[in-house]
């Protein structure tokens, strides 16, 4: 009788080795040459800083990996990854240098975990920034076979002058500009989930729509010297997160005119979920609010439809 090995306790040291030369075979230049060391790290151009800060934030995609494991479908979460840590950073006015990410699975399934990083490589190619490294963990005792669970980390560099939200300029009238949402993107699927038909194949296909990655279209936005703050609209809704980014006396008022995608109506009727409670948990439309100067709205505006950047206005700073 042979005794018992690591492969037989349920993790193969050889499949996740092959996982890692996976990735560095990935042909993008989101990925990192130094894949598969202890640790990764990405060249700092530091040539126009005065007083560079680095910040760094971590996420994950919370229940919205049980969408992806009912449809069988895992090409597009990785985008979720990369964009819940990235956008955050953007708001703050950096620009995102490297992204590392922590993949534990039951068992390492090569379909699903492919399928993810690839996802995880192009929300990278669209925040401009490289994936450095990361780290695939398979723990068959506290994972289901074919449970996923992940985290992601990522690092940006902003000069200290320039670091987002700028408390002293705002006031009561300053504008809340808002920039659409894809759908759900990554929050309030626990309450999601439960108000859609398990059956309606075609919903849970929009519940599955990534998260968008606004990184480049905020930097335009901010390099014109008229954003005062911006605010990654995730869990708690608009009125929650923009809180987070105004000084205190302060809070937003919304028009709530905007058309939000559709799938928000379905939530909405599925679960019969009151107005109230559809604002504090999802987006509704709205993923990036940006707050200007009243005097200074139009103008962002004008920028932003010429550069074909998706703004509108959704309501104003007052007191209270």
């Amino acid at each position: 009788m042979s005794g018992l090995n690591y492969e037989k306790a349920g993790v193969s040291i050889r499949k996740g080795d092959e996982f890692a030369e996976f990735i560095k075979g990935i042909p993008s230049k989101a990925v990192s040459k130094g894949i598969g060391g202890f640790a990764g790290g990405a060249a700092l151009d530091l040539r126009g800083f005065r007083e560079p800060v680095l910040l760094s934030t971590t996420d994950g995609v919370g229940t919205k990996l049980l969408v992806a494991k009912k449809l069988r479908r895992y090409d597009t979460i990785g985008i979720d990854l990369v964009a819940m840590s990235v956008n955050d950073l953007v708001v703050c006015g950096a620009k995102p240098v490297q992204f590392l990410d922590y993949i534990a699975c039951g068992k390492i399934d090569d379909g699903v975990l492919h399928a993810v990083i690839e996802g995880v490589v192009a929300g990278c190619e669209q925040a401009g920034c490289e994936l450095t490294g990361g780290e695939t963990a398979e723990m068959p005792d506290v994972y289901g076979i074919d449970d996923i669970d992940l985290a992601g980390f990522a690092v940006g560099i902003v000069e200290k002058n320039k670091m987002l939200p700028r408390l002293d300029r705002m006031e009561a009238g300053d504008v809340v500009l808002g920039m659409p949402s894809t759908g759900v993107h990554s929050n309030g699927y626990s309450l999601a989930r439960k108000a859609v038909d398990p059956e309606d194949r075609a919903t849970w296909e929009q519940l599955l729509v990534p998260t968008k990655i606004y990184v480049r279209e905020l930097l335009e936005l901010i390099s014109t010297g008229r954003v005062l703050g911006a605010a990654h609209i995730t869990g708690s809704g608009l009125l929650g997160n923009v809180e987070r980014v105004i000084p205190r006396g302060l809070s937003a008022s919304f028009s709530w005119d905007w058309a939000a995608p559709p799938i928000f109506a379905k939530i909405q009727t599925g679960g019969a979920i009151g107005d109230e409670e559809m604002r504090s948990v999802f987006n509704m439309g709205i993923g990036m609010a940006v707050i200007a100067k009243r005097e200074e709205a139009e103008g962002l505006l004008e920028i932003a439809a010429a550069k074909a950047i998706a703004l509108f206005p959704a309501g104003e700073l007052v007191r209270g």
